[in-house]
């Protein structure tokens, strides 16, 4: 990005000169064992948290920063920039904390929030199951209340964060079928906490040594004073209101690894010699990076008109779908077409197009497959 977003100031590109220097500095240099283990450090986690790193927009009485979504923008974009694809931020901190800060309890945001934004626990939602995909709606893991405690029984899968996390939210089903009888529990969990079991780290196309693994719940026992809202029945109203920053989330991780594309590959042009000049200099490398630069253009500015009308609370389900699914699938587009000019080694794991190319394709299937994602955006017209 060459110049900075309207939506940015001095403070923010302070934190985004720390986000940067925390990721090159002290995240880059374990990237390959995170790689090689599957998931991230924990410690990293906490040292994010030392640095304030984590949860920037929830307010300091819960242990934040009191930020807003444009500092967890700068966050993601700095660690896209870095090119770390392992710790598991965007959902730590744009998902999990605010589920918390917008439904739990007042005793429960003063509990769980302030270790949230220390890195003293890691945190993951499990909504995706092995036969839903993007239809919450016929979610089967079944939570039978019992006295004070919910018994929750049932599997997930493609949970980010779900090998490392300390503090999971569970979508389960407390009624009938369809969307009245979701709710949303939140469980304090280790690896010897009773009825819940860490599947198998899934190995993935890309987003290598971010941890994405299959749970399993059998008999879990939950407080029943941990039902999100304190009702059931209002799990899936909660995940429609929150999946629009969860989206918008996704789409800064796109339009960031749009821009990294197209700046590491403009350096390679420039610097690779073929048949006695540059590979810049030809003039199908030079129409193909106009094209990508003009794409770069016009995807920052509707990012930055969705990061505004977010901060001023705006932004609305069919605008959020639209910057989801456009901007991620131009960021596919955009890899290819940067790969490509690389030619053979932009196949080679040592080139970062490489990994921008692996990395960037999930954009498109995760927080709403881009169809449903064009299903909503109908449904607005």
């Amino acid at each position: 990005m060459t110049t900075r977003s309207r939506w940015s100031s001095d403070e923010l590109e302070q934190v985004r000169s720390l986000a940067a220097s925390y990721f090159t500095k002290e995240v880059l240099p374990n990237v390959p064992k995170h790689v090689a283990q599957g998931y991230p450090d924990k410690a990293l986690y906490r040292r994010a948290g030392e640095l304030g790193l984590l949860c920037m927009s929830i307010p300091e009485a819960y242990g934040g920063a009191g930020g807003t979504f444009a500092h967890e923008t700068v966050l993601i974009e700095e660690q896209v920039r870095a090119g770390d694809p392992s710790m598991g931020f965007a959902v730590h901190n744009t998902i999990v904390a605010h589920y918390v800060l917008s439904y739990a309890s007042e005793a429960q945001k003063q509990k769980w929030l302030p270790k949230l934004a220390s890195g003293e626990w890691v945190g993951a939602i499990a909504m995706t199951e092995p036969g839903t995909g993007s239809d919450l709606q016929a979610i089967s893991t079944r939570a039978v209340r019992e006295g004070d405690f919910y018994r929750v029984s049932g599997a997930k899968t493609f949970i980010s964060n779900g090998y490392v996390c300390d503090f999971l939210i569970i979508a389960v089903r407390t009624g009938d079928k369809g969307h009245a009888g979701i709710s949303l529990v939140c469980a304090e969990v280790s690896d010897t906490t009773p009825g819940f079991e860490r599947g198998r780290i899934l190995e993935k196309l890309g987003g290598k040594g971010q941890d994405t693994t299959e749970l399993f719940f059998d008999d879990l026992k939950v407080p029943a004073v941990n039902l999100l809202g304190g009702e059931e029945g209002q799990g899936f109203i909660q995940l429609m209101q929150q999946l629009p920053q969860e989206r918008l989330s996704t789409a800064v991780i796109a339009m960031a690894s749009l821009e990294r594309a197209v700046e590491v590959t403009l350096d390679y042009t420039k610097q690779r010699q073929v048949f006695g000049k540059p590979l810049f200099a030809m003039q199908n490398t030079r129409f193909e990076l106009a094209e990508c630069a003009t794409l770069r253009r016009v995807c920052r500015a509707f990012m930055d008109d969705c990061i505004e009308a977010h901060l001023a609370g705006r932004l609305d389900v069919a605008t959020a779908a639209m910057a989801k699914y456009w901007i991620t699938d131009q960021a596919c587009i955009v890899a290819d077409r940067c790969l490509q000019l690389f030619g053979g080694y932009g196949y080679m794991k040592e080139y970062p197009i490489a990994h921008l190319f692996a990395d960037t394709r999930v954009l498109r299937i995760l927080a709403g497959a881009n169809e449903v994602m064009k299903e909503l955006v109908a449904r607005s017209l």
